[in-house]
C-alpha cells in the first residue's frame, strides 16, 4: 500500500528550499510552512485512500472504448468526483478564475503523491492544468472568463492535441487545417496520441488544438492553437450542442491501461468549431506554455513511480525469507533485505528518487522566483535557470525512474516479473515518462542547442558557480557530511570540464553536441541531484540531536551512498561528453 513520504517532501520544502519565505511576495502571501503541510498531509490521505486501490484494478480492466464514447475503469469516475470536490484543481491555478495559488514546488509535491498513488489518473487533472496555463497566458478576456472557472473547478478538463500520424515530434508537419467562419473557425483533421482525449469524467472536454490556417506558411511559423470544445458553450457558459469531435479508438499500451490514449477526429463533415488561442501562426509558441508545464510535471511523475516501486520493494524484502547473509546470525533463512546487494539496490532506488525530487522541487522554486521576485534582475536569474532545468528534469529524473522501477523488480526476484506482486506494472507505467512530451533525446538537444545556446552557457556557469559556492560553505559536523560534500565539489569541477568542452566542440561543429547531448544531461541531473543531497546532508547533521535524529541519520546515509555509489557515474558521463562525439559522427549509416 502507498503512502505518501510526508516527512521528506516537507525537508525539502521547509528545511532544504525554505518555500515559506516565498510567503514574502504578495502571491504567495497566505502560504505558510503550516499551510503546506496541511496540504500535503490531506494529498496523502486522499491518494492512499481513494486512488492507490484503483491501480492496480484500473491496470488490469483498463479504459473502454465504444462509438459512443470511453468510459473509464471501475471506480475512476467516482475517484475523479471527489478530486474535484476536494479542490485538488484548484491548486496552482489562478485565483481570477476560483484558484489558489501556491508555490510550485508545494504543487510538485502534490502532483507527486497522486502520480506515485496512481499515474494513470493523474495525468488527466495535470494536462487540465497546462490547458488552464495555456489560457491563463495567451486566451482572449472572454475565453478566460468563459474557459477557465469550469476547468480549474474540475468540472470540464482539457488536453494537449498535437500529434498525427505523419507529425509526431516534426510539428512542422503538421496537416489539420482550420477555416475562417465569422468569430470562430472550421476545423479539420485527425490527431493520434491524444491522452484523456475522451472519458466518462466530466460532461465537457476543452481540446487545445495545433492546426494550420488556410494558406497559412508551411512548417512551424504556420502553426496556430485552437480551443475545441467536446460540447459547444453559450454565451453564458452553459452547454449547447455537440461539436464535431470524435474519439475513433483508444490504443492498446505497454502500460497505463487506464488512461485511455485516443485517436481524434476533428470535423467528420462541416467541421469542428474551434476559437484561435493568441496570434494567427503563433501557436506553437502557445503550446510551449503548456509543454514547459507539461515537462515539469512529467520529470516528477518519473521519480513519482520510482518512490512507488520503492516503498513496495523495500516492504517485500523485509518480509522475504531466502537464504543467509554473509555476516547472518542464528539458523534460518534471513529477510533479504540483510543480505548487502539487496541493500545496495534498495538505497540506489531511495537515493536516486530524493535526489530528483530535490532536484525537481529546487527547479519549481526557481520558475515561482522568476515570476515573483521583487527585483528585476534577479526575477530574469531565477527565470533562466528555471527553464535551464526544465529539460534536465523531464529528461533525468524520468530515466531515473525508470531505472529505480527496474530495480524494483529485481528486487522481487522471479516474483517481480509476473503481475500479481504488482512490480512490473510500475514498470511499465513509467515507461512513457521517458517519451511523453518530448524524447529523452529531445530534451537534451533543447537544453544545448536553446538553453546553453541562448546565452552561450552563461545559465549553465552561473549555476555551476553558485553550486561550488554553496558546497564550499558547508560546514560538516559529522564526517560523513564532509565526504558528501567533497564529493559533489569534485562533480561539480567535472560539470564544469564538460560544458566547456561541449561548447568549444559545438563552436566547431554545432552536431558535435548533438551527439553527446543525452550523456550531457544525465550528468547535469546527477550533479544537480549531488549538490542539493549534499545539502540536505549538511541541513540533516545539525538536527541530530533532536526527536527526529533517525530520519536525520537515515538522510545522511542516503546521501552518503548516492557520494558513493551514484555520483562517481559523473567521470564516466564527462569523459563522453568531452571525447565521444567522433565516434559517433565518424561512424556512417552504413555501419549501423
Amino acid at each position: 500500500m502507498y503512502r505518501a513520504p510526508l516527512r521528506e517532501l516537507r525537508f525539502v520544502l521547509e528545511e532544504l528550499l525554505g518555500t515559506g519565505t516565498l510567503s514574502a511576495y504578495p502571491a504567495f502571501a497566505d502560504y505558510s510552512d503550516e499551510l503546506g503541510a496541511s496540504i500535503l498531509e490531506e494529498a496523502g490521505r486522499f491518494a492512499s485512500d481513494v486512488l492507490a486501490p484503483l491501480n492496480h484494478t484500473g491496470d488490469v480492466e483498463g479504459a473502454h472504448w465504444s462509438p459512443e464514447g470511453v468510459r473509464s475503469p471501475t471506480g475512476f469516475k467516482e475517484a475523479y468526483r471527489r478530486y474535484a470536490e476536494g479542490g485538488w484543481p484548484q491548486l496552482g491555478a489562478d485565483p481570477r478564475f476560483g484558484g489558489q495559488r501556491a508555490p510550485q514546488a508545494v504543487s510538485g509535491a502534490v502532483q507527486e503523491i497522486i502520480a506515485a498513488a496512481n499515474l494513470a489518473f493523474k495525468l488527466c487533472p495535470m494536462l487540465t492544468h497546462g490547458a488552464a496555463h495555456a489560457l491563463e497566458l495567451c486566451g482572449s478576456d472572454a475565453q478566460q472568463r468563459l474557459f477557465l472557472p469550469k476547468m480549474i473547478s474540475g468540472e470540464w478538463t482539457g488536453t494537449m492535441v498535437l500529434t498525427e500520424p505523419a507529425a509526431g515530434s516534426d510539428l512542422g508537419l503538421i496537416r489539420a487545417r482550420a477555416t475562417p467562419e465569422g468569430d470562430h473557425y472550421r476545423l479539420f483533421g485527425q490527431k493520434i496520441f491524444i491522452t484523456w482525449g475522451e472519458h466518462d469524467f466530466t460532461d465537457n472536454i476543452l481540446h487545445m488544438v495545433l492546426a494550420r490556417i488556410d494558406g497559412a506558411p508551411a512548417g512551424t511559423r504556420g502553426i496556430s492553437m485552437f480551443i475545441v470544445p467536446k460540447v459547444l458553450v453559450a454565451p453564458d457558459g452553459s452547454l449547447a450542442q455537440r461539436n464535431e469531435v470524435r474519439c475513433m479508438s483508444i490504443e492498446h499500451k505497454l502500460g497505463i491501461h487506464a488512461s485511455p490514449t485516443c485517436v481524434m477526429e476533428f470535423g467528420h463533415d462541416r467541421g469542428a468549431v474551434g476559437y484561435l488561442v493568441g496570434q494567427p501562426n503563433h501557436g506553437l509558441e502557445n503550446m510551449f506554455v503548456m509543454m514547459n508545464t507539461a515537462r515539469l510535471a512529467v520529470g516528477v511523475e518519473g521519480y513519482a513511480v520510482g518512490e512507488r516501486a520503492f516503498q513496495q520493494a523495500a516492504e517485500y524484502a523485509r518480509t522475504r525469507l531466502q537464504g543467509k547473509p554473509p555476516a547472518g546470525r542464528g539458523p534460518g533463512p534471513a529477510p533479504i533485505v540483510e543480505h548487502p546487494d539487496v541493500r545496495r539496490m534498495l538505497l540506489t532506488m531511495k537515493s536516486c528518487t530524493e535526489a530528483s525530487r530535490a532536484l525537481a522541487f529546487y527547479a519549481g522554486t526557481q520558475l515561482d522566483l522568476g515570476a515573483h521576485h521583487s527585483d528585476a534582475n534577479a526575477r530574469t536569474a531565477a527565470l533562466e535557470r528555471g527553464e535551464l532545468l526544465i529539460p534536465i528534469v523531464k529528461g533525468w529524473c524520468t530515466e531515473t525512474g525508470n531505472e529505480t522501477a527496474a530495480i524494483g523488480i529485481q528486487i522481487h526476484g522471479g516474483m517481480g516479473f509476473v503481475e500479481e506482486t504488482g512490480a512490473a506494472q510500475y514498470l511499465r507505467d513509467v515507461r512513457i515518462t521517458t517519451i511523453y512530451e518530448g524524447t529523452t533525446g529531445i530534451q537534451s538537444n533543447d537544453l544545448i542547442g536553446r538553453k546553453l545556446g541562448r546565452d552561450q552557457g552563461a545559465a549553465m556557469r552561473a549555476l555551476v558557480t553558485d553550486m561550488r559556492r554553496e558546497l564550499r560553505m558547508l560546514e560538516a559536523p559529522v564526517p560523513a557530511a564532509g565526504q558528501v560534500r567533497d564529493a559533489a565539489l569534485r562533480a561539480v569541477e567535472q560539470l564544469e570540464h564538460a560544458t566547456h568542452a561541449l561548447l568549444t566542440g559545438m563552436a566547431e561543429n554545432p552536431a558535435h553536441g548533438f551527439a553527446v547531448s543525452v550523456p550531457y544531461l544525465k550528468l547535469c541531473g546527477l550533479v544537480g541531484g549531488g549538490w542539493l543531497l549534499a545539502k540536505s546532508a549538511a541541513i540533516a547533521a545539525r538536527g541530530l540531536g533532536g526527536e527526529d535524529r533517525a530520519f536525520y541519520a537515515a538522510k545522511i546515509r542516503t546521501a552518503l551512498f548516492y557520494a558513493t555509489h551514484v555520483l562517481p557515474a559523473a567521470t564516466g558521463l564527462a569523459q563522453v561528453v568531452e571525447a565521444g562525439a567522433s565516434s559517433v559522427l565518424e561512424t556512417g549509416v552504413e555501419c549501423i
